[in-house]
């Protein structure tokens, strides 16, 4: 069911929940461009996990309202406020792509709330030391980053245009990244029902604006306002060995950063493959049985393969 929450300055958002209502609660933040609606497990799926996903458009997306000027760091304040809205007092939390850095947001501004925190495919502060922020980056990112550097307006003239061009054509946004795509994001993309999920996640986040995604790319080349260092509960950074929109090295760079985290990195997989690995990741942030098969200890921090079976189309939203 789509709800409306009223969070701080007047905004709002809107949000919708899946899966068991008597489930652990977590936040699915959605990449960039994204919404609400993104690719998630089956209802079924969740029942099973024993979890209640929840997942709301970030400023701008869809239909939630705009926040100018948000910083990385305003993502925690509109996830609580959520939270409060709903009743929960704790939960989990899942950043996926570009909602990677503004899951930590809550790691870190939240506390005892969040008990625990995935982070899959994400990106680094851009003001991180010791780190060629760019470096194994496509082309389209680094222009669409870069833009970011030279102020607003410059970002607003090609995400506008782009924009509209989803409208108009919403196949069009994963067709201009094609050429650029490796293998192992081809595999999925090819995937008749995860293409269509992404295609339709894609039309609903830029239905009415661009705003949600220049807003996002401004926040990622600003300082986060964010303390990595104080997050104390556990944190999974998981990344496909071949991401070439998220490099690797973002993940190795924020593990040496956060004292309660683990790394894994999957050869063989790049950036679209955070949508086969969620099932399993919400299993480990649940706690349940299954999430044995990650072997996640908190507070280690280690770098090792791990072994992705494969999810069956069926347990995804179609």
């Amino acid at each position: 069911m789509t709800q409306v929450v009223n969070v701080a300055d007047g905004r709002s958002v809107t949000m919708e929940s899946w899966g068991r209502p008597d489930g652990m609660p977590i936040f699915l933040l959605h990449g960039t461009p994204g919404c609400r609606t993104g690719p998630r497990p089956r209802t079924s799926v969740l029942y099973r996990l024993g979890v209640r996903l929840i997942c709301y458009d970030r400023p701008g997306y869809g239909m939630s309202g705009r926040h100018r000027g948000r910083t990385v760091a305003d993502a925690a304040a509109d996830v609580g406020a959520i939270a409060d809205e709903l009743g929960i007092d704790s939960f989990g939390v899942v950043g996926r792509s570009g909602g990677g850095p503004h899951a930590l947001a809550c790691a870190a501004r939240l506390g005892e709330r969040v008990q625990s925190t995935a982070v899959l495919v994400g990106l680094a502060p851009s003001d991180a030391e010791d780190l060629n922020w760019f470096d194994g980056m496509t082309g389209f990112n680094v222009k669409e980053y870069t833009r970011a550097d030279n102020g607003l307006a410059a970002v607003e003239a090609k995400l506008v245009a782009l924009a509209n061009q989803v409208r108009n054509d919403p196949e069009s946004l994963l067709e201009s990244l094609l050429p650029e795509l490796t293998a192992p994001d081809r595999r999925v993309v090819d995937d008749v029902a995860i293409r269509r999920l992404l295609t339709e996640t894609y039309a609903e986040a830029l239905r009415d604006s661009a705003d949600g995604w220049i807003d996002d790319v401004l926040a990622m080349r600003q300082p986060w306002e964010v303390d990595l260092s104080s997050i104390t509960s556990p944190v999974l950074l998981w990344h496909g060995a071949d991401d070439v929109f998220s490099p690797v090295e973002h993940t190795y760079w924020l593990a040496r950063q956060i004292p309660t985290s683990i790394v894994k990195v999957q050869s063989g997989a790049a950036h679209f493959s955070a949508v086969e690995i969620l099932p399993r990741v919400l299993a480990w942030v649940k706690g349940t049985r299954t999430s044995a098969e990650l072997q996640v200890q908190g507070g280690a921090c280690t770098s090792e393969r791990l072994r992705i079976q494969g999810v069956q189309q069926s347990a995804f939203t179609t």
